[in-house]
This record gives C-alpha cells, sequence and structure tokens, in this order.
C-alpha cells in the first residue's frame, strides 16, 4: 500500500509563520508523530510526502532523526491541498494501485487505523474514515437564521486517511482539474464523478491540529496513552 501525506501547508490558523507540522507536541514534530504511525501500519510500504521546498531540509532532518524503514519520498506540492494530491499522484510509483491519503496534520491517527483503512480498500475504490456526528447540526444561512436541522444519524464527520483505486482518483483530478472543480478532500471529487465512498470507522483522538487548542487537546491525548501504556 502506497501513502500520501499532503504537508505543503502554512499555520495560519495556529498563528505560526511557518508549516504546522514542523511545530512540536511533546518535544516531536507533528509530522514525525504521522510517520511513526505509518512506519508501525503493516501494509504500508511506501510513503510520499508533499510539501514546498523550502521545508525539505527540516523534513530531511526528521527522516533522518526517525531513520525509518519505509522509503520516503519529497515531492514538491502546490497552492491547495487538492493540487498537493494531484502532485503526489503524478509522484507514485508506477505499480501502485491503491493509494491512502493522510493529513500530516492528524498526528495521532493510529497504525491500527492505517491497516484497518488499507485493508478495507482491498474490497471498494473508494473510503474515508470518519466518525458519527454526536452534536446536533444547524444549517445556517447567510443572516445566522437557522435553516434545517438535519437527522444526525446520518451524519459522520470525515476524517484521514481516505484511500482509493489510483487509476480513478487520477482520472477524478483530471477531470477536477479541467471543469475548474475546488474541493476540500479526495472523496468530493469521487462523489462529484458518481462514485461510490464507503466509510470506515475512525477515531476519536484522530483531531486535526489545526489551532493552539488542537494542540493542547492532542497533547493531553498523547500524555493519558502514554500513562496507560505505563
Amino acid at each position: 500500500m502506497h501513502l500520501l501525506i499532503p504537508a505543503a501547508g502554512m499555520g495560519r490558523r495556529m498563528g505560526s509563520d511557518r508549516n504546522k507540522l514542523l511545530l512540536t507536541l511533546l518535544d516531536k514534530p507533528l509530522l514525525a508523530w504521522t510517520l511513526e504511525a505509518a512506519e508501525a501500519a503493516t501494509g504500508i510500504d511506501w510513503i510520499g510526502i508533499m510539501g514546498q521546498p523550502v521545508d525539505f531540509p527540516d523534513f530531511q532532518e526528521i527522516l533522518a532523526q526517525l531513520n525509518l524503514t519505509k522509503p520516503v519520498e519529497l515531492i514538491q506540492g502546490g497552492e491547495t491541498r487538492q493540487q498537493s494530491v494531484y502532485n503526489g499522484l503524478q509522484a507514485l510509483p508506477t505499480d501502485a494501485e491503491r493509494v491512502l491519503i493522510h493529513d500530516g496534520a492528524r498526528c495521532l491517527a493510529t497504525p491500527e487505523l492505517f491497516e484497518r483503512c488499507g485493508m478495507a480498500l482491498q474490497t471498494c475504490s473508494g473510503l474515508i474514515a470518519a466518525v458519527p456526528v454526536k452534536d446536533t447540526i444547524k444549517v445556517v444561512d447567510q443572516n445566522g437564521l437557522i435553516l434545517e436541522t438535519p437527522d444526525r444519524q446520518q451524519l459522520w464527520a470525515a476524517q484521514t486517511p481516505q484511500g482509493f483505486e489510483v487509476k480513478l482518483l487520477e482520472e477524478c483530478h483530471d477531470q477536477g482539474r479541467q471543469q475548474g472543480w475546488e474541493v476540500t478532500d479526495d472523496a468530493a471529487l469521487f462523489e462529484k464523478c458518481g462514485l461510490s465512498v464507503h466509510i470506515v470507522m475512525g477515531e476519536e483522538t484522530n483531531l486535526k491540529v489545526t489551532t493552539p487548542v488542537d494542540l493542547s487537546v492532542a497533547e493531553f491525548i498523547l500524555r493519558s496513552k502514554i500513562k496507560n501504556q505505563e
């Protein structure tokens, strides 16, 4: 299984002037936590990281410290996540048939989640990790007035990894570029192309570190895990 990690963004909502994946969590860069989980996941045998060249020296330093056994390729990312994934698809080895895509900022994903998604991808062409929504959701108009309250039993919060057949995802990205579609994840491209996307149960702790509060929550979760393992 091949894994692509979009890691080309900046930490503007984090209040940082550098790539947020270089920020530390328990004295280790966020990206390092993600890579360690991928390294421990059976079934993943190749990793591609899409980033900006200015960050490559820092990425290489992280890789040197981790001393991973799996090959890792640094790939120039784009201005958006969608463009970065497109670049990543072009850099996949020619024998790649299925690919997992995981946001580097979801640094608490476990090896078991990668393995669960990888196994499920053997029997479907597209999937995402997700968890049921707990809160009541309101659809609101531009004036702040509630339009409707959807049934939360049908609502799931999307996470990553997301997994796809490489050929189909490449075709979806090509069509997206031709049509000028702008989406926030690859599942949306699959959906726009009329292809089915399955749900794989995610993890409540698989949060995306976007703000300083997220970083604090992630630290609490990690400290709790470490304490439970002692």
